[in-house]
């Protein structure tokens, strides 16, 4: 048959490569007349000429069937032209496996049904049916060790399902030995898989868009010709067959696929309530984990959950989400209240109430736990303070002593000061003195001062956490950096209204200790309503200076602490104030049992004189006016922001007052000491300066004090005490700024002086009046007359008795206290002169002899003691001279004269004790 056209030629298909029964559209030339011209179309050696639709002789669309060669040309057959050729290729791709289930755009081969369930991964959770090889390329298992590639990867994994999935070990695991081409392969079906992933139904209604429009094509062509030929009308037509033939296609496949769809249903609901279980297991596990967590103490763990939970569901109007969101604020209201309930357990540490803080921040639990955790901390203080009173208040009534652990006192001054008192120059005088005070006091505790030892401990170690709770409750450090974003200006509110407060607190907590102090030691300071509350310390003895300094160290130290949290001044006053009352309280008992100690001091009298004269009591007395002033020391000086203890008029004038009846006790020590009755004077141990002249010849063991030796020393020591000692303690009290020390001296000074001189006349009326009394005996005895004598031959017996008498006192003096001599002998001249200037004149007249003998007597009398003479002597020598009728002739002078000097010759020996005197105050 001949050929009157060219064979046809493909020049181009599109697209070039596709699954079987792609669409595909063929253009060339000479590809037939027309439809009935086109009797062969090949693709890849496949008939297509079934699905082919001829267009124009350049163009033919048609669908690509099954066909055993992956890529091949386009062979298109006409009548007029025969087989052509084709200078592209198709290319046929593998058909992608659909699933019993799947949708799918074309009828699916059956022949060729892929069952997804045999070709799973065992490994793979059934909630996740995706293929087992991800990347679409074959998988070359590599013999890499697996526990090399678990050190390499730690806390990784190589299942790309798990969170934990590492890409670089799943490439070393299963694609070691893959080309670099390959990988983009795999690349490229990666991006595929995840663009029809997303696209979804999309994708399927995109891919099967030109079957959907060539179905209707197909019904409207039908439905065209059905009304132009009328038949759609007519009963049994081929449009109502077609309808009924549909209608039972449709019952037949709902009626094969209804129990297959059935279950589909359900696995998809399930699978579907799996997914939401797995996606969502973080809200349906939550309220198990929050009680798990709660019971472990993992609050952080639990609150971060919550904030998760509540950014995600709080809103939620899922019921399902609600219900369970619901769950989740019960346990959160119950953690609320349960970390309330350990913010406000007492006792706890600083860091656990911060951190009980700031998870209730977290949580925003209603109210301010800060502040309830703040007044159940200034409540338990309160507590704490007043049952350490009424521990102490019934130990000690129940008790006679309290057995507390022993004060640590090796460091304190008190025992240092007595050792350097003891070494001072003012006081080296050889003193027996030892301190009344029992040195028991250093290791038994009174019970009012442990617990004041307590009391302050127990502030000390509560008030610091509550100042810092406050400190960081003001500038919002309690709180996480959330809860003070969102409540900064709420809590700025707060802080204003809460200042005075906490500043109450304070007050009261220091109120309260100053009050359980007071009541303890200064209990007249306490109101009587406040009696019950703050005292009741049934004592009867007072407590000694010694330990009231210990409590003002105490104290002072408490004040020193607080005052390092920078608590406010104002805070802080009545501790200043209740130091100052200490303080003054302790000046006030130490001078009382000063006085006490001075009034012990005369039975402490050992009567041991010293070269000067001196017994040991008043060194005695000044080193215990001393040690008493060293042992407040550290209470009279003024610490930082205290007051002088003087500042105020009355215990200026307490203070004087006490000081003068210090002085006072001592002076009527000495009194009394000078008037003791003999048989009460302890003489066994006396002690007589052996430097001394001895005018008695010998002292016997068995020698007694009398009351004019006992006399003398009182009144030497009454003269040191005038010159030395009140002096001491006079600077002494101005080294420790005692105030009225004018007064104090001036006082003192008088009653001392006045005692010793009632004590000096006393000894003068004992010494004095026998031998005043002696005289006028000794100048008449044997009937002697003035009118009527013989010329004188030396000075009469009665004036040697006399002086002899007076040697006497010289000695005894001597023997006491040189210092007295010149006083004591001045006075008893004074008594024998006046005494012989009265007998003088009382004679009515003298004789020649009479009045050369008298002048005689006097002479001697006078030139013997002349060292001492007083104007009052002299005047009275003179007066008994003037009665006498004046020497006439020189002869009498020369007598007289010879006579004196046989007088003095004779009695040199008892003489020379003046002689010594006279040179000894010479010397001086």
């Amino acid at each position: 048959m001949s050929r009157s056209r060219q064979p046809p030629l493909v020049t181009g298909i599109s697209p070039n490569e596709g699954i079987p029964w792609t669409k595909v559209t063929i253009r060339g030339e000479n590809l037939g007349t027309g439809p009935i011209d086109l009797i062969g179309l090949t693709i890849c050696g496949h008939n297509c000429l079934l699905t082919a639709e001829w267009m124009s002789a350049s163009k033919i669309v048609c669908r690509v069937g099954q066909a055993k060669n992956d890529k091949g040309d386009i062979i298109v057959t006409t009548k007029s032209g025969g087989k052509g050729t084709s200078t592209v290729s198709f290319k046929l791709l593998k058909p992608e496996k659909i699933g019993l289930l799947d949708q799918s755009a074309v009828w699916v081969d059956e022949m060729n049904y892929y069952d997804m369930r045999t070709d799973r991964n065992k490994g793979i959770p059934p909630l996740s049916l995706r293929p087992a090889n991800p990347l679409g390329i074959e998988i070359e298992k590599s013999k890499f060790p697996q526990k090399d590639l678990e050190m390499l990867f730690p806390g990784m994994s190589a299942d790309f399902t798990s969170e934990n999935f590492s890409a670089a070990w799943y490439l070393i695991e299963n694609h070691s030995t893959t080309s670099f081409e390959q990988l983009k392969m795999a690349v490229t079906n990666l991006k595929r898989q995840a663009n029809k992933k997303s696209e979804g139904s999309l994708a399927y209604v995109k891919g099967g868009l030109s079957t959907f429009f060539e179905a209707q094509d197909a019904l409207s062509a039908i439905h065209q010709k059905l009304e132009a030929d009328g038949t759609e009308k007519v009963e049994g037509s081929m449009t109502q067959k077609l309808e009924n033939v549909l209608n039972r296609a449709s019952n037949t496949a709902d009626t094969l696929f209804q129990e297959v769809l059935g279950r589909k249903d359900k696995a998809d609901s399930t699978r579907n309530a799996l997914n939401v279980l797995q996606r969502f297991k973080f809200l349906f596990n939550l309220p198990l984990n929050i009680e798990r967590n709660i019971q472990k103490g993992d609050y952080d763990v639990v609150i971060n959950d919550y904030e998760k939970a509540k950014s995600l569901f709080g809103k939620t109007e899922v019921q399902v989400f609600k219900k369970y969101y619901a769950e989740v604020e019960t346990r959160i209201e119950d953690l609320r209240e349960l970390l309330l309930a350990k913010l406000l357990e007492t006792p706890s540490t600083l860091h656990d109430q911060k951190r009980y803080i700031r998870y209730l921040s977290d949580l925003h639990a209603l109210g301010d736990p800060a502040w309830q955790c703040i007044g159940a901390q200034h409540r338990w203080i309160l507590q704490l303070m007043h049952s350490c009173k009424e521990g102490y208040v019934q130990d000690l009534k129940g008790a006679p002593g309290l057995h507390s652990p022993m004060l640590d006192l090796d460091n304190d001054t008190r025992p240092l000061v007595l050792g350097h008192l003891s070494q001072t120059a003012s006081l080296k005088r050889g003193s027996s003195f030892q301190s009344g005070r029992d040195d028991t006091w250093r290791y038994k505790t009174p019970h009012r001062v442990a617990f004041v030892e307590k009391l302050t401990k127990l502030v000390l170690s509560q008030l610091p956490n509550f100042w810092k709770l406050w400190i960081s409750y003001v500038n919002g450090s309690l709180f996480s950096e959330t809860a003070e974003k969102s409540g900064q200006i709420e809590r700025s509110k707060n802080v204003r209204q809460r200042q005075n407060d906490f500043k109450k607190m304070i007050q009261e907590v220091m109120q309260c200790l100053v009050k359980l102090i007071r009541g303890a030691l200064l209990p007249l300071s306490i109101p009587e309503c406040g009696v019950r509350q703050y005292g009741g310390w049934e004592v009867k003895s007072e407590l000694s200076g010694q330990w009231l300094a210990h409590v003002i160290q105490t104290v002072r130290l408490t004040y020193e602490s607080l005052t390092a949290l920078e608590i406010p001044n104002d805070m802080l006053q009545t501790i200043q104030d209740l130091i100052l009352d200490l303080r003054v309280r302790c000046v006030t008992v130490t001078l009382q049992h000063t006085a006490e100690e001075i009034k012990r001091l005369a039975e402490k009298e050992d009567w041991i004189v010293d070269n000067e004269g001196l017994t040991s009591l008043p060194c005695q007395f000044e080193q215990c006016i001393v040690h008493s002033l060293q042992s407040l020391k550290g209470v009279l000086e003024c610490k930082p922001g205290e007051a002088s203890v003087f500042q105020q008029p009355k215990t200026q004038e307490e203070v004087c007052q006490l000081s003068i009846s210090i002085m006072q006790i001592f002076i009527y020590c000495l009194e009394q000491l000078s008037t003791k009755p003999d048989a009460d004077v302890d003489t066994t141990h006396l002690s007589i300066d052996v430097s001394s002249p001895d005018l008695f010849g010998s002292i016997h063991e068995d020698f007694s004090l009398t009351s004019e030796q006992r006399l003398l020393i009182v009144l030497s020591n009454c003269c040191y005490l005038e010159r030395h000692t009140f002096l001491n303690i006079a600077e002494h009290f101005e080294k420790h700024n005692f105030q009225g020390i004018e007064k104090i001296t001036q006082v003192s000074m008088a009653s001392l002086k006045e005692l010793d001189q009632r004590l000096f006349e006393n000894y003068i009326e004992l010494k004095a009046d026998p031998i005043v009394g002696s005289l006028e005996p000794g100048i008449y005895a044997g009937y002697f007359d003035w009118k009527d004598c013989l010329p004188p031959t030396g000075v009469r017996n009665y004036l040697k008795e006399a002086l002899v008498n007076i040697i006497a006192v010289h000695a005894e003096v001597f023997t006491i206290s040189k210092e007295l001599v010149p006083r004591v002998l001045s006075k008893v001249v004074e008594a024998v002169s006046e005494e012989l200037s009265r007998l003088m004149q009382c004679v009515s007249s003298f004789s020649k002899n009479g009045a050369l003998q008298a002048r005689l007597e006097i002479c001697a009398l006078r030139d013997t003691v002349a060292v001492h003479l007083t104007p009052e002597s002299k005047s009275s020598f003179k007066q008994a001279l003037e009665a006498l009728p004046q020497l006439s002739s020189g002869a009498d002078k020369k007598l007289l004269e010879e006579l004196l000097n046989k007088f003095k010759s004779s009695m040199h020996l008892q003489l020379t004790c003046f002689q010594a005197t006279s040179s000894t105050m010479m010397k001086t």
